[in-house]
């Protein structure tokens, strides 16, 4: 279900497709500029009803929205899914408790946590961390105050717990998951995790308490970017072997013909960029 809300007062118009309990109620939620667990670049995020959501960004070269009789030129489409809050205020936790070698930190109250210079719109979230934040921190009471600190084992056991209830869907989403090995499934559901922790200490610790081979995914996907296409390849090599006989023999030679390269097709991979590349 989804549902359609104008925001009065916006400079621009956007289309944002999300839940119903994302955009329900009185208000239609508003967007927090918070800081992405991995990347720390501000990012944008919709909140509403006690439940956070990324907004994925996805635009066509060419292309608008008719929505009623109003025409908006912006063709780009933004999408809110929830995530779990836990995953962005990990960080900020783990900073608040100033840990120091094998020192656990200090426990500090939320307001104190959820202090971050720059980002005051992390106050926002005081209510749900208050509920969620608890699976992964000590807690201690003092008269009507509470204090919190992160635990690294809970952090450990929550982040296994993810992994496996996502190893267990991830093959009943894709059948190409279900066709290889679960060590190997295992491996794509860590690397799935990973995309919202930082590599020191979470997924490295991750990855060793799996008992699993720590990959650099940021090495991984740089030398996946870098690697040229086998067709440009052939395509160079074609053209310049062309060229090179033409040269000798003083005669124009025929035009080398190109492999036929579908416009409109698109890796579905590239049609939508994760919050952490896109600041709405």
């Amino acid at each position: 279900m989804s549902c359609t809300v104008w925001w009065e007062g916006a400079e621009k118009t956007r289309v944002l497709i999300a839940s119903d309990s994302g955009c329900g109620g009185n208000k239609p939620g508003e967007l927090l500029t918070l800081r992405h667990p991995k990347s720390e670049n501000g990012t944008c995020y919709l909140f509403s009803n006690e439940m956070l959501q990324e907004i994925q960004w996805f635009k066509q070269s060419y292309g608008s929205w008719f929505l009623g009789d109003y025409i908006s030129q912006d063709g780009s489409l933004y999408m809110a899914t929830p995530i779990d809050p836990v995953f962005i205020l990990l960080p900020i936790f783990d900073e608040a408790r100033m840990k120091k070698g094998e020192d656990p930190g200090k426990f500090r109250q939320l307001d104190e946590i959820l202090f971050v210079e720059g980002y005051p719109e992390y106050q926002h979230l005081l209510p749900l961390a208050e509920k969620s934040m608890q699976i992964v921190c000590q807690t201690q009471e003092v008269g009507s105050m509470k204090f919190y600190r992160l635990d690294n084992s809970k952090v450990l056991a929550w982040l296994t717990c993810k992994v496996s209830c996502l190893k267990k869907t991830l093959p009943e989403l894709d059948k190409n998951y279900a066709a290889q090995g679960e060590k190997q499934t295992l491996v794509d559901a860590v690397s799935i995790v990973g995309e919202y922790l930082k590599t020191e200490p979470w997924l490295k610790l991750l990855y060793d308490h799996l008992g699993l081979e720590f990959v650099d995914p940021t090495m991984k996907e740089t030398n996946t970017e870098n690697l040229p296409n086998a067709n440009e390849n052939k395509m160079e090599y074609s053209n310049s072997s062309q060229e090179k006989a033409n040269k000798k023999t003083g005669k124009p030679g025929k035009q080398t013909k190109q492999a036929k390269v579908e416009t409109g097709s698109k890796n579905i991979r590239d049609m939508f960029s994760r919050a952490c590349k896109k600041k709405c």
